[in-house]
């Protein structure tokens, strides 16, 4: 039978049934006979979209729409399918989008970002676990005007992931697809989390090029924010994307790279999901490799006055650095091939490093001035001189702890140095002052080599990334707003860029200043999504100056 034909009767049959369902058969429960949206169902107590119970009949229509999901599934013929789409009556778009709709009562609706300092509740979350999936949910967003935000694990520690529309979880998209070796190149689903990512990979002797401090986040989200580890003449994980499969608002599905649709690719690999759904990416690796990473200590001012030298010192390097205690931890990390020996231990690093510590800081929401003394505590737990080597992700990642506030900005490495003496300088203003600031530590200090992408901040510039925290002990709040004003004062002076999944003031004037194809990367998304379907609050106050409170997210849904 032809695909055409089958796909025609299959429709007409799942409709048909539907249909008899609807008038008189009774076969769903009487929240299902009305025109009640995934989103309105969704929201009613003690049953979900895709966990009511179906009779018999209407068991044999799910069985009849999941057929006609798998064959248009398994059909490579994507313009042909999204025009069938829209032929899909609304009834039976809602109950295919059933079994992938999360029920209200459960956690998921709720959306918190990993640190827990944002939350929103969508109107609808949807879990696809096919790339037609994904479809449906566009084509239901396109018929009901919309927004659609996807999201992976909520690692940002800002809004770019929240929405009170449509929300789209990619995190069953999580499939390696292809795997050339040869040509050090990998396609992996844009849901796949780095720390799944570098499993598969060293399954066929292979690794990513460069990892930033922790392996939560998903393939696509990495990409689209311009995620950075560390290394002088290593770019942004964006670097490493060869090509994109991405789902347009329209509901057609587009190849793009440096040589297809270029300007498409260039906007989407560090565009914030506002371009289109990330499908997949193509990413360049490299054979699986081994880092021998070396720590030490040493004072802020010899930090400084070797400062050049340091950075160049070794493949990968990064600091962090204790200004309560005057003091820079330095790590040095080059590919070796000697055995692994990992370096620290449970006792030191977790139960003194990380438990103790988390009680110091609880104690020290309530007597401010025990953070200058944690920070002497912390930096004499890690004062002596390691040497560990292990894969080069373990190497990479580091234990961020609690769920917490943060903020980091890309300065000109030209200007770093500059940067970083002002902060010292207020900080130790801030010490003087009895009610000056107790911040927590350290701050984190991390390079990336430039490159042409629109909105990366490390395009056109060799980039120093300076990272502050402050951690949230147990959960609890603590003061932030004054630290990160004073620290975001300084560093925008410097000509600092925000990392884009953290939290920032920029509008738009601001970012056009800062970024020269800022104007072209919103010509892109216009051509590609007239609509606004990607769009969600933090693009439309960030990219588009709308009027939307970057506070908006801030209380905790009841």
């Amino acid at each position: 039978m032809r695909l055409g034909t089958c796909v025609r009767r299959l429709r007409h049959q799942a409709f048909r049934t539907s249909m008899d369902i609807e008038i008189g058969e009774g076969a769903l429960s009487g929240e299902c006979r009305d025109s009640a949206t995934p989103a309105q169902a969704a929201t009613r107590p003690g049953r979900s979209i895709g966990q009511r119970h179906l009779s018999t009949s209407a068991s044999a229509t799910y069985k009849a729409q999941k057929k006609f999901v798998e064959i248009l599934s398994e059909s490579a013929m994507s313009t042909q399918l999204t025009a069938s789409l829209t032929d899909i009556p609304l009834q039976t778009l809602y109950r295919l989008l059933q079994p992938i709709t999360v029920h209200s009562t459960s956690s998921h609706p709720i959306f918190s970002n990993w640190g827990k300092t944002y939350h929103c509740t969508p109107l609808a979350v949807f879990e696809p676990e096919s790339e037609f999936q994904c479809e449906l949910v566009l084509e239901l967003a396109r018929r009901e005007g919309k927004v659609v935000k996807a999201v992976g694990v909520g690692h940002s520690p800002s809004d770019l992931a929240c929405t009170n529309e449509y929300m789209l979880r990619t995190t069953k998209l999580n499939r390696l697809l292809e795997v050339n070796a040869e040509k050090r190149y990998v396609v992996a689903q844009g849901g796949i989390t780095l720390h799944d990512l570098h499993a598969q990979l060293a399954q066929h002797g292979l690794a990513m090029m460069n990892v930033g401090s922790i392996s939560d986040q998903t393939l696509a989200g990495i990409v689209t924010t311009a995620t950075h580890g560390s290394g002088i003449t290593y770019g942004v994980m964006s670097t490493h994307a060869l090509g994109l499969n991405l789902l347009l608002a329209d509901g057609s599905r587009v190849f793009c790279s440096r040589n297809e649709r270029p300007d498409l690719f260039i906007a989407s690999i560090c565009g914030l999901g506002a371009t289109g759904l990330i499908l997949s990416v193509q990413l360049e690796v490299e054979p699986a490799f081994r880092l021998k990473e070396i720590q030490e200590s040493m004072s802020f001012d010899e930090f400084m006055h070797r400062y050049d030298q340091l950075v160049y010192s070794a493949q990968h390097v990064r600091f962090w650095w204790f200004p309560s205690s005057d003091t820079v931890r330095c790590s040095y990390s080059d590919r070796s091939k000697e055995p692994k020996n990992p370096a620290g231990s449970w006792w030191w690093h977790t139960f003194w490093g990380y438990h103790v510590t988390q009680l110091f800081l609880f104690f020290a929401r309530y007597f401010l001035f025990l953070n200058t003394w944690i920070s002497h505590y912390t930096c004499w737990l890690i004062s002596s001189r390691t040497v560990g080597v292990d894969d080069g992700h373990s190497i990479f990642n580091v234990d961020c702890r609690y769920p917490q506030h943060t903020t980091e900005w890309a300065v000109p490495y030209r200007k770093s140095q500059a940067c970083l003496r002002e902060i010292r300088t207020w900080l130790e203003e801030e010490s003087m002052d009895p009610n000056g600031i107790r911040p927590h530590v350290p701050v984190e200090i991390r390079f990336s080599a430039p490159d042409d992408i629109w909105l990366s901040p490390s395009n056109g510039q060799r980039t120093c990334w300076i990272g502050i925290v402050q951690y949230k002990p147990y959960g609890f709040n603590v003061p932030y707003r004054r630290y990160f004003g004073g620290y975001e004062t300084i560093v925008a002076r410097h000509q600092g860029r925000p990392h884009w999944a953290k939290a920032h003031q920029l509008q738009p004037d601001a970012l056009r200043k800062l970024y020269p194809r800022f104007d072209d990367f919103i010509q892109v998304i216009e051509d590609v999504d007239p609509n606004g379907m990607f769009r969600n609050e933090y693009i439309q106050r960030h990219i588009f100056g709308m009027p939307v409170s970057g506070r908006i997210f801030k209380s905790r849904p009841a």
